[in-house]
């Protein structure tokens, strides 16, 4: 059997276990394409090629029966992976190599998945385009004058240009859910705590969440079992049960409201999202769906909201990189005082100097109560709002981005257009609720465009099995790029 006609983890999977591929001919085949494309692309930091055959290697000899057993698997580079460089796209990690696993390492391994290498973001995950990276941008396999969004975007391109059939992003604000739109995939943002943090590189500890790329609900579903689940190591995962979700996924979705809040379209919206949004509406409806408008009267505040959280948040977490204990020290520092100062000047980049100096500001004495306890009492309000809707809704539903991808270096002068990317994904971080990406159309000159599903916390159930009918009835998800 062909490994190239292989494009989805169940695909690989079947083969693997089929015996018509081994694990190591599945490995193979994702490293050659790496070596194809990467160099066009920067979807990955680092290659793990020895290691990954090792470990496929072994999968054939104890005939792994896991749920991923054999699949090839990116990571996003700011997840603890250990022996293996973790640099979260900064020079200040540039040498970092983890003594220890992230728990959601832990559980891919065990589920016979091979960790093949990993991938490019923005610093810190701080960005929406990859353009934020010291390893320069990653490109969008569409069309790579492109940015492929952020900040998992090189996880994304991985899965798109067909790299890995799987890969793992992290999202705080739309950072899985935008790469997935923009690229043409799935992408999955969990409710928070659902999967275990342990492990991830902090940016902002009450927003950040783990999930997976990948190029159907199906392989999302079965990602996320393997994924989800309590953590002794993270006093904030949850201990709710975890249901198989791929169980779930039986393409009715009779019954079922889909909430859809239109002032939220009415400007700012490119003319091709808004028609592949309600073209897919209309997909949903032919399968039963009842489509009822909603309102999210708070929704307009959420990215200043975002901005004001994620920011304070960002500047706690990034206060222990200051060249003593671990990762980049700046030479020639008279004192200690300079060598603090020199050590975060050249080891962190424009962005994440920028969103430090916000987050230090609306945490500074005589601007709490105005800006970051405002900001909180806010993102009470839009959780509020989804909770008043869920009372009549079984999900809400509106376009992932609300353009297209844009041309790299485009909006680099103008952080806050990057930042109005966000805007309709921001809200399930500040409400900790699960959203779903699923890929709904192309633009005249084919570039993706993403349906987003958001749903009740822990209900990443319905949001799949919403997800896996509308694949049912579409060939988006099979459309793949021409490079």
């Amino acid at each position: 059997m062909s490994t190239t006609s292989l494009t989805t983890a169940r695909d690989v999977r079947r083969a693997i276990a089929d015996r018509q591929i081994s694990a190591v001919e599945a490995c193979k085949a994702a490293l050659d394409r790496i070596a194809a494309t990467n160099d066009k692309l920067n979807a990955f930091v680092t290659v793990a090629a020895d290691r990954a055959l090792e470990r496929a290697a072994a999968i054939d000899r104890e005939r792994h029966s896991g749920a991923l057993a054999g699949v090839p698997i990116a990571v996003k580079d700011n997840i603890s992976t250990r022996g293996l460089r973790t640099t979260a796209a900064s020079r200040m990690l540039e040498h970092f190599v983890p003594p220890y696993d992230a728990t959601v390492i832990g559980r891919l391994e065990s589920a016979g998945a091979v960790v093949i290498g990993k991938t490019n973001c923005d610093e810190f995950a701080m960005g929406s385009s990859t353009e934020n990276s010291a390893f320069g941008p990653s490109r969008n396999p569409w069309d790579p004058e492109r940015i492929p969004g952020g900040s998992s975007g090189g996880s994304a391109v991985a899965v798109a240009a067909g790299m890995a059939p799987l890969a793992l992003g992290s999202d705080t604000g739309g950072s899985i859910r935008q790469p997935a739109s923009l690229c043409g995939i799935v992408g999955l943002k969990p409710t928070y705590g659902r999967v275990s943090r342990y492990g991830l590189i902090a940016f902002a500890s009450s927003l950040d969440c783990i999930g997976p790329l990948a190029r159907t609900a199906h392989d999302a579903a079965v990602a996320l079992s393997v994924l989800a689940g309590p953590d002794r190591l993270d006093s904030t995962s949850s201990r709710e049960a975890v249901p198989d979700y791929a169980a779930a996924l039986s393409g009715d979705i009779r019954g079922l409201r889909l909430g859809v809040p239109r002032r939220m379209l009415e400007q700012g919206v490119d003319e091709a999202v808004c028609g592949c949004f309600y073209d897919a509406l209309e997909i949903l409806r032919a399968r039963g769906a009842d489509i009822i408008d909603i309102e999210l009267p708070h929704a307009r505040y959420a990215i200043s909201t975002y901005y004001f959280v994620a920011t304070a948040e960002a500047s706690s977490n990034l206060a222990r990189f200051d060249g003593v204990r671990y990762g980049y020290r700046a030479e020639g520092a008279r004192d200690l005082t300079e060598m603090y100062q020199k050590t975060r000047s050249q080891g962190f980049g424009p962005e994440v100097k920028r969103r430090i100096m916000l987050g230090t500001y609306v945490l500074s004495a005589g601007y709490y109560d105005a800006y970051y306890l405002k900001a909180q009492q806010v993102r009470t309000l839009v959780r509020q709002d989804y909770d008043r809707a869920f009372e009549n809704v079984d999900a809400v539903v509106m376009p992932t981005s609300p353009t297209p991808a844009f041309k790299i270096g485009e909006r680099v002068e103008d952080p806050l257009q990057l930042y109005l990317v966000d805007v309709f994904t921001v809200s399930a971080n500040l409400a900790g609720l699960p959203a779903l990406s699923v890929p709904c159309g192309l633009t005249k000159n084919r570039l993706p465009i993403g349906l987003q599903l958001t749903g009740r916390p822990f209900d990443e159930a319905t949001l799949l099995r919403i997800g896996d009918a509308y694949e049912r009835d579409t060939n988006w998800w099979k459309e793949v790029p021409e490079s």
